[in-house]
């Protein structure tokens, strides 16, 4: 009898081992370097998908029923419309941090745009200017995130606590533009913000839903740090919009604190919104061409991508666009880098 439990035992183990070594096979690791900053980049192959909203808003209306009906108005994500990614690149694993930009004003001296004291002029009320105005941040005196700039706001200093390992944010489009630069120098490659398509391309990781975790806006806080129930304390004013789960962070997690996309990706929704290289064009869908579209050749805004994490869940969508003048800067944008493969 103790022999046959024995043997029993041991086949059981044999069967064991031989479904994990089948597990393991079939789980290949996400190729991926390591570069000069200790920044781990994956890579992401070439291939093809459809770019845009997969549903009518009719229809999404339906799983957003608080929010108002102008806010499904969003001709830019349409038509829907196939892309070529046609050469393969390593894309950041996670949005750029506060340590690796500070790495790199360290060895350059380099300014900000919510640092700069020179002022461009522009219309009243716009965004449109480089100046010493400041930034966004979390005013500790008034327990309010700020409405209007604030002096004493850059991305050293947001008013909510912040590590090396959290994403740096008040940048605007031209210090992500002079960060990649400044990078490809240093190693002597090419180094860039992804393009929308290449974003949108790497966020969806080969899904077609409205997350790459799914089309229920309640699962991001399985996946990215967005407007929950955390949030909504320190901006209650929105409540209405909060997701009713806890991801468990208020302002900026950890970059890497949830778990990636199938392409190795962290925090594509959520946390940060991310600059992408194209100027921003609503109509652009409707002519790009399908091979490695570039964006708008005109056009005075450029584009931001992902949502962040003051962001309600609708606007974290794969699809969703919004864009900015490059001089401008956020609480809730930062950016990721992408290394050219060729």
């Amino acid at each position: 009898m103790k022999s046959l439990i024995v043997l029993t035992l041991f086949a059981l183990l044999l069967v064991a081992f031989s479904v994990q070594g089948r597990a393991a096979d079939t789980e290949k690791p996400v190729p991926s370097i390591i570069n000069s900053l200790e920044m781990r980049l994956v890579k992401v192959s070439a291939g093809a998908f459809m770019m845009g909203n997969h549903e009518a808003s009719e229809e999404m209306s339906k799983s957003f029923p608080q929010y108002e009906a102008e806010r499904f108005q969003l001709d830019d994500e349409y038509p829907v419309h196939k892309v070529r990614i046609t050469h393969a690149f390593y894309m950041g694993a996670y949005a750029v941090t506060v340590g690796e930009f500070r790495k790199f004003v360290d060895a350059t001296r380099y300014t900000t745009d919510a640092e700069r004291n020179d002022d461009i002029s522009s219309p009243p009320g716009s965004d449109n200017k480089r100046s010493g105005y400041g930034g966004y941040g979390y005013n500790r005196e008034t327990g309010k995130l700020d409405e209007q700039r604030n002096p004493k706001v850059n991305w050293r200093e947001v008013g909510f606590p912040q590590t090396d390992r959290h994403p740096v944010t008040n940048v605007s489009w031209n210090d992500a533009v002079a960060f990649c630069k400044w990078l490809g120098s240093k190693e002597k490659k090419t180094y860039r913000l992804p393009t929308e398509a290449e974003w949108e391309y790497a966020c969806r990781a080969g899904s077609t839903t409205r997350f790459s975790c799914g089309d229920d806006p309640e699962l991001l806080v399985t996946i990215a740090n967005s407007y929950d129930q955390s949030t909504a304390k320190v901006d209650p004013e929105w409540s209405k919009f909060a997701l009713k789960g806890n991801d468990g962070f208020v302002f900026t997690a950890p970059v890497g604190s949830f778990a990636p996309n199938k392409f190795g990706l962290h925090d594509m929704h959520g946390n940060v919104w991310q600059w992408v290289s194209d100027r921003y064009g609503a109509d652009y869908y409707a002519h790009a061409p399908v091979d490695d579209p570039q964006g708008p050749a005109t056009g005075g805004k450029r584009v931001r991508r992902g949502g962040g994490w003051a962001t309600w869940a609708f606007y974290c969508r794969s699809s969703f666009r919004n864009f900015n003048t490059p001089q401008s800067r956020y609480f809730n944008l930062g950016f990721r880098v992408v290394l050219e493969d060729r």
